[in-house]
């Protein structure tokens, strides 16, 4: 023990007398900018720039198509700077991808082929603000491998998206469908039961992506009494959205939901087990799509849509099928844009005593009022305090 204590106090004295000493081994240079490169010219007459300037994430997207519209074109999300180009650029071929999986997707070309591509590896999704660089609804610039192969080589700009909260990275989005005019918020009536919160978030998420959106309520057969659904469902058109009641079952409604559709491209949402497939099915036959069950235990839709896929309509048209979600999150709203998105509430703006009034617990809000009176629907007014409760301040 003593020799170790004399050790310590050798290598102290050692330190005291060459404090300046370097380390062993190899040291990092810290003028390493002055050397040169290759061609024998200093890093410093090269003209590089002092600073970068880091934008946030959908910044480049977002100034690309702003750009295409000013100057009345298109543009692309490119290549990074370096890559390769295509090898024939004029054999690339316009297409809309009809479905995506890990790492490949399908895409539709206006020949009628349909290509299984890979996406080029230097399409960065990083500047985009969403987690895939490829959404079903894309319109993509494809080059033609051969044996209806293809790869990606550059995402055309998106005129609408239906994005969500991406489930690992909480800050960034994931688009769930692209380029689509219209969400068909579908709900049902029973199995599982009508649930207006849901509805609502959907409806707020159409209006955040610039969609227009329809409520359909399906199964209404399973309804005890037929006015039953009209009157609940009031309150959504007297708040001007279109309501649609249908039965998959019996009929009803079909082919008001199939003029609706004809000639635009629309995307399917609602919880898992109302009825989407079967409504696609009842709207074109030919679809032969995958049809759930419901849980006879808790009455909840099992999912059976495991993707996103995007179907052509024989009267024109697109439909695009998405997974079953059970929560929608709206992410980056707060609780003073809220009152926004509910048209009813528009016409009682400014009168509450507080200006900046969540109407929720306020003295003196006339939007409270107004449901305890009945003049606001008490089911709108509900899905509002519970979606308020989710959003930050």
């Amino acid at each position: 023990m003593w020799e170790h204590i004399r050790a310590d106090k050798a290598l102290r004295q050692i330190r005291k007398e060459k404090p300046n000493a370097p380390a062993e081994g190899r040291v990092r240079r810290r003028d390493w900018t002055s050397q040169y490169n290759d061609d024998g010219a200093a890093f410093d007459d090269l003209a590089l720039p002092n600073s970068e300037r880091v934008m946030p994430p959908g910044e480049g997207e977002r100034r690309r198509a702003n750009l295409a519209r000013i100057a009345g074109g298109s543009a692309t999300l490119t290549p990074a700077a370096g890559a390769p180009a295509p090898a024939d650029s004029a054999a690339a071929a316009t297409g809309a991808v009809i479905e995506v999986s890990q790492g490949l997707c399908r895409v539709a070309l206006g020949d009628g082929r349909r290509l299984l591509c890979e996406v080029r590896r230097s399409l960065k999704a990083s500047d985009t603000g969403f987690t895939n660089i490829v959404a079903v609804g894309d319109q993509v610039q494809v080059s033609h491998n051969g044996a209806a192969r293809g790869m990606v080589e550059a995402v055309l700009p998106r005129r609408s998206a239906l994005a969500r909260p991406d489930p690992f990275y909480s800050h960034l989005r994931q688009v769930i469908v692209a380029n689509v005019d219209q969400l068909l918020v579908v709900a049902s009536w029973r199995e599982p039961a009508f649930w207006p919160e849901l509805v609502d978030r959907y409806l707020i998420a159409a209006a955040r992506n610039g969609l227009t959106p329809v409520i359909c309520v399906n199964k209404v057969d399973l309804a005890e009494d037929p006015a039953e659904p009209q009157t609940v469902l009031r309150a959504y058109c007297d708040a001007g959205y279109t309501v649609l009641l249908t039965s998959a079952q019996n009929g009803s409604g079909v082919e008001g939901l199939r003029r609706l559709l004809q000639g635009q491209t629309t995307a399917l949402a609602g919880l898992s087990g109302v009825g989407k497939s079967s409504l696609l099915s009842a709207v074109e036959p030919g679809l032969h799509l995958r049809v759930g069950e419901v849980s006879e235990r808790k009455h909840e839709g099992r999912h059976t849509t495991t993707q996103v896929s995007l179907h052509p309509l024989a009267a024109g048209g697109f439909v695009v099928d998405t997974p079953g979600i059970r929560e929608f999150g709206l992410s980056g709203l707060h609780k003073g844009d809220l009152a926004g998105f509910y048209p009813e509430f528009a016409a009682l703006k400014g009168q509450c005593r507080f200006e900046d009034c969540t109407h929720a617990r306020e003295p003196g809000c006339v939007v409270k009022l107004a449901a305890r009176e009945g003049r606001l629907a008490a089911m709108r007014y509900d899905s509002y305090r519970k979606i308020l409760a989710d959003l930050p301040g």
